[in-house]
């Protein structure tokens, strides 16, 4: 557990010491609240619960893609920088280096949501929703940012640069996110498969309208280990090599 955190603080230090990490975190958080003004709010008459339904619809895809944007230098930088037989020399298990990084995608994520936290409060301001509305919808963005970043760490480990990573991992997202198309032009039971799939369709929409579902929190926790693993087999496979 120590080697994981100290893998975590160290990633965590590499994006609070560049620019980098500012500047994905300004550039989707200015995205939001610019769909959160132009859309969820808009110029029309709309319910509280609407407008909030909506700003959890733009966050999902903001946060689903700044993590993405955040984890691609995971792995793929030590590649590309040399630094990655330091890496698999140190007496590091592979799930430390992985979980390490994982975390601190995750760190930076819980940051983001915070920060944007001011956003639902302004619907207090001419509106009323329940704060148990806004906790469970923060809570399925939490979770689809998290399943983004164990896809942008696997994307990592396997490419051999950042932007080879970040199109793996944004690829992967994409057919996740389009698999309830799929889902509505088969027969069952693959139908039924590949909407079970869609990490917005089937697994969010509960969310976004205040709902806890544990399906689909176990949906999303069982794509955050998956991947993870994945990433820990492949990391694996290559200190072997």
């Amino acid at each position: 557990m120590r080697g994981l955190i100290l893998v975590a603080k160290r990633e965590l230090g590499a994006y609070t010491n560049t620019p980098m990490g500012y500047v994905i975190l300004a550039a989707f958080l200015l995205l939001e609240g610019l769909f959160f003004n132009a859309f969820a709010v808009g110029a029309s008459a709309k319910a509280s619960a609407d407008v909030l339904g909506d700003f959890f619809y733009f966050s999902f895809g903001c946060t689903v893609a700044a993590a993405l944007f955040f984890s691609m230098r995971l792995i793929a930088e030590e590649r590309q920088t040399g630094t990655m037989v330091l890496l698999q020399s140190s007496p590091l298990a592979n799930w430390q280096v992985v979980g390490g990084k994982f975390l601190s995608v995750i760190a930076l994520i819980t940051v983001m949501l915070l920060i944007s936290g001011y956003m639902p409060a302004m619907i207090f301001i001419n509106g009323k929703v329940s704060l148990s509305h806004i906790g469970v919808g923060y809570l399925g963005v939490f979770l689809a940012g998290a399943t983004a970043a164990s896809i942008g760490t696997f994307g990592s480990t396997v490419a051999k640069s950042q932007l080879v990573a970040v199109i793996v991992s944004g690829a992967i997202t994409v057919a996740l996110l389009m698999a309830w198309i799929l889902g509505r032009v088969t027969d069952p039971p693959v139908a039924e498969l590949w909407s079970y799939l869609s990490i917005y369709d089937r697994h969010f929409q509960s969310f976004q309208k205040g709902r806890i579902n544990t399906e689909d929190v176990i949906f999303y926790l069982s794509l955050c280990f998956g991947f993870l693993l994945l990433s820990t087999r492949v990391l694996s496979a290559r200190r072997w090599k």
